[in-house]
């Protein structure tokens, strides 16, 4: 059988007192911020732990890591999952996905920033690491557009072809003037074309095989052409012998010489009185053939007869103008 021991009220008071503070310990919760000892006032108020903002004097810059632009407006739970901040990843593939697949390495900062995924000057001077600098029209060109999606989803960009052809097929194969495929034009697009656009192009010719003839691009030019009629009047083929590579018109004569072969158009008087063949030269297909009296017109056959009265043989005929006037002069 127990015995009943009664205490005076007295000690009963003073064991439920020296209890008091080990209930309270048991209730108090453990501190959730990890290493993070600033005060809690920072965060929290007297009034309770939750739903209180982030004081303004709190800089978040001292953690390592600045809000700027975008991320001032993030939650903080994007970032920080845990209570733990040290624990949060302080690099941009610990919240954001790699659409890149880590083929451009972890400096997103070269790309992108912190106040758009899409910043083009940016990439830009990215891309200029590469070996394919952006100048001209690819600049403004969609990334897309030549890094195209793969299998899995994303853009690629590691071992992305530069050559012209693996973009501009289509267009190559499309050109008809001239028709890059039937003439057998090399794919090496930039032998032309430069990066600001596909016209006007520029050809070195200095890039053609040695004896390579002018007709096998510009066939169609001569046979186009009508003043003077080249097909008609059975030019050469050997466009050289009259043109320069650096265009059709003017015609350069460089072959040719007419002043010194024939008669002198290029210099003494007849020099800038012609704009065309067909000025001196009315029948296309014979250039033996050619007219003086269509600009140096007489009124009176008889009266200029007159005037050559004492040349033997003066007939009214351009080919006899020629033969008394070779050089064009009185």
């Amino acid at each position: 059988m127990r015995r009943i021991i009664s205490l005076p009220a007295s000690v009963i008071a003073i064991m439920a007192w020296l209890a008091l503070p080990a209930v309270a310990q048991e209730d108090e919760p453990d501190y959730p911020h990890g290493d993070y000892m600033e005060d809690c006032e920072t965060c929290h108020s007297s009034e309770g732990w939750t739903g209180d903002k982030i004081g303004l004097d709190f800089n978040h810059a001292l953690t390592g890591f600045p809000l700027v632009a975008n991320h001032q407006l993030t939650h903080c739970r994007e970032c920080h999952d845990t209570l733990e901040f040290s624990l949060a990843d302080g690099s941009c593939v610990g919240c954001h996905l790699d659409v890149h697949r880590s083929e451009l390495g972890a400096d997103c900062g070269r790309c992108h920033t912190a106040r758009s995924f899409i910043d083009r000057s940016g990439m830009a001077r990215a891309h200029l690491t590469t070996r394919f600098p952006l100048r001209g029209a690819h600049r403004v060109t969609d990334c897309d557009e030549c890094h195209g999606p793969v299998p899995q989803g994303s853009l690629q960009y590691v071992n992305t072809p530069v050559e012209c052809d693996a973009c501009h097929l289509d267009d190559y194969l499309a050109t008809t003037n001239p028709d890059h495929q039937a003439d057998g034009i090399p794919q090496t697009c930039e032998a032309c074309h430069g990066g600001h656009g596909w016209v006007p192009a520029r050809f070195d010719h200095s890039r053609l095989a040695p004896g390579t003839a002018c007709a096998s691009c510009h066939l169609e030019d001569y046979q186009a052409t009508t003043d003077p009629d080249h097909q008609a009047a059975s030019y050469p083929q050997t466009c050289e012998t009259c043109h320069s590579t650096r265009r059709w018109v003017p015609s350069a004569f460089d072959g040719l010489n007419h002043d010194g072969q024939f008669f002198p158009i290029h210099s003494g008087k007849h020099r800038n009185k012609w704009t065309r063949c067909s000025d001196c030269h009315a029948v296309a297909n014979n250039f033996v053939q050619f007219d003086c009296l269509s600009c140096h017109e007489h009124d009176d056959p008889n009266e200029l007869a007159d005037e050559h009265s004492d040349e033997s043989g003066y007939t009214y005929d351009s080919q006899a103008c020629y033969r008394c006037h070779p050089q064009g002069r009185e």
